[in-house]
């Protein structure tokens, strides 16, 4: 079967004690980033379709590699991230605009 997807790093090993033969390469600068993006619209959509924990992990693992491909430094982006709760607030009062 054929994916060309972003897999985890352990994934050719779990192929491999199964008896199969990965084939893989490692992704350029340019083709890593162009994955990461693809596979976070993918990590989105199986937690859309099954809300459990497990999926809401693979969606954090994604974005902190993502973070980690952009240098986001976890104190800047919180910093980043309560600025925007100070200005705008968060989510927790479930609000709807419906008109402005």
């Amino acid at each position: 079967m054929k994916y060309n997807k972003l897999i985890r790093d352990k994934i050719p090993d779990h192929i491999r004690a199964k008896g199969g033969t990965p084939v893989f390469h490692v992704a350029d600068e340019v083709e890593y980033w162009t994955k990461l993006k693809e596979k976070v619209l993918e990590e989105f959509e199986e937690f859309k379709a099954d809300e459990s924990v497990e999926e809401f992990a693979d969606l954090m693992e994604v974005l902190m590699a993502i973070a980690e491909y952009k240098n986001f430094d976890p104190e800047t982006v919180e910093k980043a991230r309560a600025e925007k709760v100070a200005k705008r607030g968060a989510f927790k009062e479930r609000l709807i605009l419906d008109e402005s």
